[in-house]
């Protein structure tokens, strides 16, 4: 069970710009990095597990397309496993969404000056859970459809999830209330949000471009920036505290 402390602990709350939300995420993002890489390679190497079960090659078809030059024409669901792949793909990432909302709480304890478990990485499989993975699925159901209608919807519908999982965590909220708060805020301040979103995209994706294997690194930022926002809209959660 968890409980929430009943003052606020110091730390820095950003202004409400982009820039100062990035920035105040990239401080915070320092300060979990570890745990971060850690996070990723759980994500990864079970990723891996779904392809050998599958036999779908992620790797072998990218490098495919590379060698013709056909990325447009390339006809995915064809491909032996495909199908499977997705479905188990996407299962894997609502049953990891409660490892993301565990990286939020140990940048929220680095912002406080606690001291960081590694048992803290997955405080979201007993804090919420249930909440937590309805929200992930209502959320995977939206870009999905967004994304089905073309790539560029999903950046424009994203911003309005992007509080779910701290209000989640903090708040103790439910699936709804989480994203009908976030909704209602982000509409407010949309602007600010969808640079938000656009820029800790770039950022996150930045491992991709400069080397590959720096995905590692750079995709958990994200959940900085949902901190950082959050932070600067709702102010500074107060502590989650285990028992």
């Amino acid at each position: 069970m968890s409980e929430f402390n009943e003052f606020d602990q110091q730390g820095s709350v950003p202004e409400r710009s982009t820039g100062s939300i990035i920035s105040h995420a990239i401080e915070m993002y320092k300060g979990v990095i570890l745990y971060a890489i850690v996070a990723m390679i759980v994500y990864i190497v079970l990723g891996y597990v779904i392809q050998l079960l599958t036999g779908f090659n992620s790797f072998a078809i990218m490098e495919s397309m590379r060698d013709s030059g056909d990325y447009s024409n390339f006809r995915y669901w064809e491909v032996p496993g495909f199908s499977m792949y997705v479905t188990l793909s996407s299962l894997l990432g609502l049953l990891l969404a409660p490892l993301y909302v565990g990286l939020i709480y140990m940048i929220n304890k680095y912002n406080t000056k606690l001291p960081i478990d590694f048992a803290d990485l997955f405080i979201g499989y007993k804090q919420n859970l249930g909440n937590i993975l309805i929200y992930a699925l209502i959320s995977w159901v939206i870009t999905t459809i967004a994304f089905s209608l073309c790539v560029l919807p999903v950046v424009f519908v994203y911003p309005f999830l992007f509080l779910g999982y701290p209000i989640l965590l903090f708040e103790n909220a439910s699936a709804t209330e989480a994203l009908g708060k976030s909704f209602n805020i982000v509409k407010e301040n949309y602007g600010t949000f969808l640079g938000v979103v656009v820029l800790g995209a770039i950022i996150s994706f930045a491992g991709i471009i400069l080397c590959g294997i720096g995905i590692i690194l750079t995709a958990p930022f994200m959940m900085a920036v949902m901190y950082s926002a959050y932070c600067a809209y709702l102010g500074k959660p107060r502590q989650v505290i285990t028992k």
